[in-house]
């Protein structure tokens, strides 16, 4: 392997911020991979640093490096259907499915998540989603975070795929979402109004800034209390009037109060399993691209979540 690489590989100069890290997370950021993936890549070696392969995950980075990872090609006839996915579906007809996404499930393939995915598990039980959308990502119109758990709206035909679409970029479609922020969050309900982009010094993450999208989340405080492990903490009811990635994680952090769970804008905590954020989509409504009428629905707070807080109304 060098530099340049074969046709597959990606090639970054390795940016001032990860100088130090260690070359399987600074390849997990960089090229939105797990770290597993990422220390598999190195294991087989597809990473090179300045034109040499990396024989061990943990060698430190230098910043100006070249970073080459040789990624394996993707499967261009997207993805396939596995009937051992775990959700739950909450509602399913001709037009529509709503399901229940668990923490852990992520929605769709990408690097790193070739199979497994909510997707695959969507095609096992209903085919049909294979023509609809993006080949890619058939049927999704929107998406929840992997450590992000609740309600997401699944197209199952061309003309609801461009209705629920469009709603979406209308900010007609209803999602509140509950959350537990680090901190006392002082005012009882507000709105974050920040533009959202990708983040200059890390480029795998999401930052406020001047140059961004317009993004406006509002807020109302269920209760405050203190959490084991975590300290003062406010439970959150929260609503999307834009839908920017990462969009309530980054505003949260913004205000200085990030999603508890959430290492990526936050700080590492123990209180749930890896990866697990205390962000669930708990309502979910449209109008329905069959019928036109308004239909929604609501998941209660799971038990990891609950185990937290205590129950809270979605």
């Amino acid at each position: 392997m060098t530099t340049t690489g074969p046709p597959d590989a990606e090639a970054v100069a390795v940016p001032a911020v990860l100088d130090g890290v260690r070359v399987d997370r600074a390849v997990a950021l960089l090229y939105d991979v797990s770290r597993s993936a990422a220390a598999d890549l190195v294991a087989d070696g597809r990473v090179a640093v300045d034109g040499r392969p990396v024989t061990t995950r943990s060698t430190p980075l230098a910043a100006g490096s070249t970073l080459v990872v040789d990624l394996p090609p993707t499967d261009d006839d997207g993805p396939t259907a596995e009937d051992d996915v775990v959700f739950d579906v909450v509602h399913a007809d001709d037009q529509v499915v709503v399901v229940d996404k668990p923490a852990g499930l992520v929605v769709h393939p990408g690097a790193g998540h070739r199979g497994g995915t909510l997707v695959s598990g969507l095609l096992a039980r209903f085919p049909d989603l294979a023509d609809v959308g993006d080949p890619a990502r058939p049927g999704i119109v929107h998406r929840l975070d992997r450590g992000t758990s609740g309600l997401l709206a699944v197209a199952r035909t061309d003309h609801a795929y461009q209705s629920l679409a469009a709603q979406l970029a209308a900010r007609t479609v209803g999602r509140r979402y509950l959350a537990l922020a680090v901190g006392d969050v002082a005012d009882d309900r507000g709105v974050v109004d920040a533009p959202i982009g990708r983040s200059n010094r890390t480029p795998t993450k999401m930052a406020v800034t001047v140059h961004g999208r317009p993004a406006r989340t509002g807020y109302e405080v269920v209760r405050r209390l203190d959490v084991s492990g975590v300290g003062p903490a406010t439970v959150l009811t929260l609503t999307l009037e834009t839908g920017r990635t990462h969009q309530i994680r980054v505003h949260l952090a913004a205000i200085g109060h990030p999603v508890v769970g959430d290492d990526r804008y936050g700080t590492a905590s123990d209180v749930l399993a890896p990866g697990r954020l205390f962000l669930h989509a708990a309502r979910l409504g449209f109008d329905h691209p069959g019928t036109g009428e308004w239909v929604e629905w609501s998941s209660p707070l799971p038990a990891d979540l609950a185990a937290l807080t205590g129950p809270v109304e979605p």
